[in-house]
């Protein structure tokens, strides 16, 4: 985004977007419909089922365009943020912004996690299992680190509201002196 106008990222973003979107749906329905269609076909070598590999795989190539779609989503966020916090004449102080912004971000991820719960559960219990368990793990930790993000900012935010506060209390008291 740095670099380029806003309306060309807008273009760029916004049909990549649908597009992403689009191609998770498509894969999605290959990993529902698909492997039940081959699930008396072994693959030699591998010792695996046919539609176990199929639904595998297009369960991986959803996610990666559930990620893209993330990526450019959180990108066209952050531009209709800009433009709406300048439209309510908001001054723009980074701090805060991120904080939301970081909010948004685990909404966000617990959305994506919801969602790939009922994907994952439609692989084999062997592979469904531990991978639930990861991604659930790998969620939470991620917004633990959000988490302390937004406690960080809002520490820095009280600290200089109050810092700020103490100044004004001391002229107060010492233009108090001052007159007597």
């Amino acid at each position: 985004m740095v670099g380029k106008p806003i309306s060309e990222e807008v273009r760029n973003r916004f049909p990549r977007l649908t597009m992403s979107l689009v191609m998770a749906v498509i894969f999605y329905l290959i990993n529902v419909f698909v492997p039940g269609t081959m699930a008396d076909i072994n693959l030699p070598g591998l010792n695996m089922n046919a539609g176990t590999l199929i639904g595998t795989i297009a369960l991986i190539f959803t996610a990666i365009f559930l990620i893209r779609a993330l990526a450019d989503a959180l990108v066209l966020s952050d531009i209709l943020t800009d433009i709406f916090v300048k439209r309510l004449g908001i001054k723009e102080e980074r701090s805060p912004k991120r904080a939301a912004r970081d909010l948004i971000y685990i909404i966000v991820i617990i959305l994506e996690t919801t969602a790939l719960q009922p994907l994952i559960a439609t692989l084999e219990p062997n592979i469904s299992g531990p991978l639930a368990t990861a991604t659930i793990y790998i969620a939470l930790a991620i917004i633990l680190v959000l988490i302390y993000d937004i406690g960080r900012i809002l520490y820095r935010i009280v600290e200089r509201k109050a810092e700020s506060m103490a100044d004004s209390i001391a002229k107060m008291t010492d233009r108090g002196k001052n007159r007597e």
